[in-house]
């Protein structure tokens, strides 16, 4: 069991692109100096110009390399022909068909591809396009959750899946210290991909409010009564508040469209209202009644005790799973 880089990063730990705006440049470039894999996070909505302007804003805080994530379910055409064009270090996907086209014009552009994937059929599928690594998100995941297996029943069915094409396995959900990435290492897993831990951060774009929620609460639950209408058959995990408390059964036919505007909020630099179960967490330009929206967060979020630097999490993690390792698994006395 080994703790190294990969990708040609420093170290395999991955920070999950947060949505809807909150893994801006500047948590990215804190992540990406500290040697990890710091993901920026595509609007979901054809905007080159400012996919590019982030982008460059990066690269003005660091000199590593990073990357960007894309949900394939929105718009994306444009965005990612600028992403390419940018030639960033790896274009993550999400929630949609990663093609064989997609995955040659990326690595024509010299960038590498990783897609997300809750089952062993994704696997499969991104295996015969020819991608270059798989994040496996298990259902203790926070945010938008796609599979129904829990990580460490998928996790090792994809490592074995791919054992001969010399594909990097990155295992997500749940995981927030040493304990889980020593976990994953002994189930086959070469890195590990956090998002909860990474929201909260210093430099994190979640709002002061989200942050503290993820240091008081415990306890999460899956649902899908945030943003049926915005993206439907998407069901997410979230902080278990009050406010879920007291709508977790909401009717099947009900949604966001027809509820009242509960906040305001400038996402990716556009100006949008938030309606109650909009599912869009609060950042750090929202106002109004934060206490009523989503706030995503994993399982293991009682794990999380304080707001950190990016970097020092970065630093933590492998320092204390190394300490682990040799701790438990060493073999000398």
């Amino acid at each position: 069991m080994a703790l190294k880089g990969i990708l040609g990063f420093e170290y395999g730990i991955v920070q999950a692109p947060l949505g809807p705006d909150i893994s801006g440049p500047e948590l990215v470039a804190a992540v990406a100096n500290a040697g990890g894999i710091g993901l920026l996070r595509c609007p979901d909505w054809e905007c080159p110009d400012y996919v590019r302007d982030i982008i460059r804003k990066t690269k003005t805080l660091t000199d590593k390399p990073f990357g960007i994530g894309v949900v394939l379910a929105f718009p994306h055409d444009l965005n990612i022909k600028t992403i390419l064009e940018e030639k960033v270090a790896v274009l993550q996907l999400y929630w949609g068909e990663c093609s064989k086209e997609l995955v040659d014009d990326a690595h024509r552009a010299g960038v590498k591809v990783v897609p997300q994937v809750g089952s062993v059929e994704e696997a499969r599928k991104a295996v015969d396009v020819g991608v270059d690594a798989i994040i496996v998100q298990g259902h203790e995941a926070g945010g938008h959750v796609r599979g129904k297996d829990s990580l460490f029943s998928l996790l090792p069915r994809v490592v074995d899946l791919v054992k001969e094409c010399d594909i990097p396995v990155i295992a997500a959900g749940g995981i927030v210290d040493a304990r889980g990435y020593v976990a994953a290492l002994s189930l086959g897993a070469q890195g590990v991909c956090l998002g909860t831990r990474f929201v909260a951060t210093n430099e994190s774009y979640a709002h002061p409010i989200y942050k503290r929620k993820l240091i008081e609460y415990e306890k999460t639950e899956y649902t899908d009564i945030f943003g049926r209408a915005r993206w439907p058959g998407a069901p997410q995990r979230v902080l278990q508040t009050p406010f879920f408390d007291d709508w977790r059964s909401l009717h099947t036919d009900e949604n966001e469209v027809n509820q009242p505007i509960i906040g305001r909020s400038t996402i990716h630099g556009v100006e949008k209202e938030i309606r109650r179960f909009a599912g869009t967490v609060p950042n750090m330009t929202t106002t109004g009644d934060l206490e009523s929206m989503a706030m995503y967060a994993g399982q293991s979020v009682g794990l999380i005790k304080e707001i950190l630097p990016a970097g020092k999490v970065v630093k933590s993690l492998v320092e204390e799973t190394q300490l682990l390792i040799l701790k438990k698994f060493s073999n000398s006395t």
